[in-house]
């Protein structure tokens, strides 16, 4: 049997047929990516609870209790809890499908394979950290409730709310994605952007409300929150789930759109710069 290797017709395709066909290989990534994070750690796995929980002690202490920023009546563990499980999810996605391309040219000079499979494998492979974590977050809900005395009543999941969680979740996995391709795109190219990669993913937490509350940011601020697509998810998670966010239709409707905007540009500048990259690093 004879393959023709051809370059991507279009910019903005996805070659799903080729993606099915290289779909073995797509689970092995999958299991790499998950099993490279914890081999040779003592805690394995544990670290998927214990990094999460570590970053909520730090945010209780210093927003909490050293700032005193309003967490909308919700017990501060559990709002950074879930404001950090929303926020987790796609900056694994972001930071990790960002160096894909540099990450993987020893593969890629070697052998063919459709190039979205690496960023389709490590989208996939991260929702694994993200299930122990919302089963970690699921416990400390559910012992506040219990036990939690008076700070029970101030928060409760809404089930309409909660029952559209799966297709936030795919939206932040593409928002993380189209992102993602734009930061490997880039890197491929400009090595500077590897330096900046984490502190602009920093940045752009603080810039979405994952230690504080909409609620706090000035009237005359809000569109600038509200152009930031991870807002809707972190602020719908929340409210789902805590009874506490501030949502509108408004926050839906731009992060849907900045996110298709984001995962088609991605797309087209990842499929461009895939084809002559190997020949650049």
């Amino acid at each position: 049997m004879e393959i023709v290797i051809e370059r991507t017709k279009s910019w903005f395709r996805i070659p799903w047929k080729e993606i099915w066909e290289y779909r073995d290989l797509l689970y092995l990534l999958v299991r790499r990516d998950f099993v490279a994070r914890y081999k040779q750690t003592i805690l394995g796995p544990a670290w998927f609870v214990f990094q999460p929980l570590l970053t909520t002690l730090v945010f209780t202490v210093i927003f909490g209790k050293v700032m005193k920023i309003p967490t909308d009546s919700i017990p501060p563990v559990l709002f950074y809890l879930c404001g950090m499980l929303a926020w987790s999810y796609f900056a694994q996605c972001l930071n990790a499908t960002g160096m894909s391309l540099l990450n993987n040219v020893h593969i890629f000079s070697k052998v063919y394979f459709p190039r979205l499979v690496v960023p389709f494998s490590i989208v996939i492979s991260n929702l694994a950290s993200f299930a122990i974590q919302a089963a970690t977050f699921a416990v400390f809900w559910a012992a506040f409730k219990l036990w939690g005395g008076a700070a029970a009543d101030h928060f409760g999941i809404r089930l309409r709310l909660a029952a559209f969680a799966p297709l936030v979740l795919v939206q932040t996995a593409a928002l993380g994605l189209g992102a993602g391709l734009w930061m490997s795109a880039l890197t491929a190219r400009y090595r500077d952007i590897v330096h900046l990669a984490g502190f602009m993913t920093q940045l752009w937490m603080y810039a979405t409300p994952v230690v504080y509350p909409l609620s706090v940011v000035p009237e005359k601020w809000r569109w600038v929150a509200a152009a930031n697509p991870m807002t809707f998810t972190v602020e719908y998670c929340r409210a789902a789930f805590l009874g506490a966010g501030t949502l509108s239709a408004q926050l839906a409707l731009v992060s849907a759109l900045v996110t298709i905007v984001l995962l088609a540009a991605g797309l087209g500048i990842f499929n461009h710069v895939e084809k002559t990259y190997v020949d650049t690093v």
